[in-house]
């Protein structure tokens, strides 16, 4: 097992990675910008290193002060957590060339399934089931034709969006007139790739995605599925699981389908296989897969009895049991939600308003806090996470 495991992350995700790793004995070493000096994560890990002063770009995304810091403290491994340098194949590949293990997928997986459309091209020699769509799109005539020949309406998609960036539906050719240069721009802006593809959009859908775990040697499991559909601007709002009100046999293909993927690559570690479903025929459609542990995990892991990132830890420290053992106690038990609070103002066009938060209740005893305190002085008063349900 490792010793000493940094944490190239902060806020709520950095605490919950902590936890695990403190209760496996493990060093948690947590980073963090000069304006984070007095967070939470800072606060709670056995260890904490600033990165200096300025922006995300600047701290938690230089990987030449990261790897400095990893030589001098002697980190064993990473954990990237979400977001950040999580889905970042480079960084994945400096850690493995200095010994240092990566706590995550492979570089190649990363890859893989990092661009939409190369993800869609595995996804379709898997056999997975997809919406009518196109490869890489040239210009706007090319565009203007498929959606034609697809027909209206149709979603208009970055190859390298996430989190809602980078999407516009389009219900006529007068909107994918419109919509095409500022969703190039968007993605050039955000993910220094302006490569757009379009999609047939489903009207009346959900959005389900299945929680995977690989053993990097061909074998996966699933973990269930979360309905992620209450969304706004394309920003998932409510995450459930299990599903509600989806037919047994339609669980059970879309878990089949994920596992079948994943195995498909050999799958390394934590991951999420999202899809399109229709509400009107149960069909469902390959959308993306995430090649990290996603922000909903809490609801994955509240009702399996599991922790996930103690799963991650283990096989990356080669101390994972077989997947097939772990298998015959993955039997979920209740529900669970998780919600995103949005701290904004109604009279304002919903301009985002923050301000100081005073005070938090959470009804009963199970609920599971995912927040984080920023800004708290070090000894003074912060928001308490709840008791978890896992592990029973």
């Amino acid at each position: 097992m490792f010793n000493k495991v940094l944490i190239a992350n902060r806020g709520a995700i950095a605490t919950r990675i902590t936890r695990t790793l403190q209760k496996l004995g493990i060093t948690a070493v947590a980073v963090y910008a000069e304006a984070d000096r007095d967070s939470l994560h800072v606060m709670q890990a056995d260890e904490a290193h600033s990165l200096g002063e300025g922006s995300a770009q600047d701290t938690y995304l230089n990987q030449d002060a990261l790897f400095s810091l990893m030589e001098a403290r002697g980190i064993d491994a990473v954990h990237p957590g979400y977001g950040f340098l999580s889905e970042n194949p480079d960084f994945v590949k400096g850690c493995e060339a200095r010994g240092i293990a990566f706590i995550g997928p492979t570089p190649e997986q990363m890859n893989t399934f990092g661009l939409k459309h190369t993800a869609r091209a595995l996804a379709e020699k898997t056999g997975v089931p997809l919406l009518p769509g196109t490869d890489l799109l040239d210009d706007k005539s090319a565009a203007l034709k498929a959606a034609e020949k697809i027909g209206y309406p149709v979603m208009l998609k970055s190859t390298a969006g996430g989190g809602g960036i980078g999407m516009q539906i389009c219900d006529d050719a007068d909107s994918l007139d419109k919509a095409w240069d500022t969703v190039r721009r968007l993605s050039a802006n955000n993910f220094s790739n302006d490569g757009v593809f379009i999609e047939k959009y489903i009207a009346r859908a959900r959005h389900i995605e299945v929680q995977v775990f690989g053993d990097g040697k061909g074998k996966a499991v699933t973990l269930g599925e979360r309905d992620c559909s209450a969304q706004r601007r394309h920003q998932k709002v409510l995450e459930e699981t299990p599903a509600p009100n989806l037919p047994d046999a339609v669980r059970a293909a879309l878990q089949d389908t994920a596992r079948a993927l994943m195995e498909a690559v050999q799958y390394r570690n934590a991951g999420t296989v999202e899809f399109i479903l229709d509400q009107d025929t149960n069909a469902f459609y390959f959308l993306e897969v995430n090649t990290r542990l996603q922000v909903e995990h809490g609801v994955t892991e509240q009702v399996y009895g599991v922790d996930l990132v103690e799963w991650m830890v283990r096989l990356a420290a080669g101390d994972l049991p077989s997947l097939e053992t772990l298998a015959r106690n993955l039997t979920p038990c209740g529900h669970a939600i998780q919600a995103r609070l949005y701290a904004e103002d109604p009279n304002k066009d919903f301009q985002p308003s923050a301000g100081l938060l005073t005070s938090v209740h959470f009804p009963g005893t199970t609920a599971r806090c995912c927040a984080s305190t920023t800004g708290s002085k070090r000894g003074s008063p912060s928001l308490p996470c709840l008791t978890p349900c896992w592990p029973r």
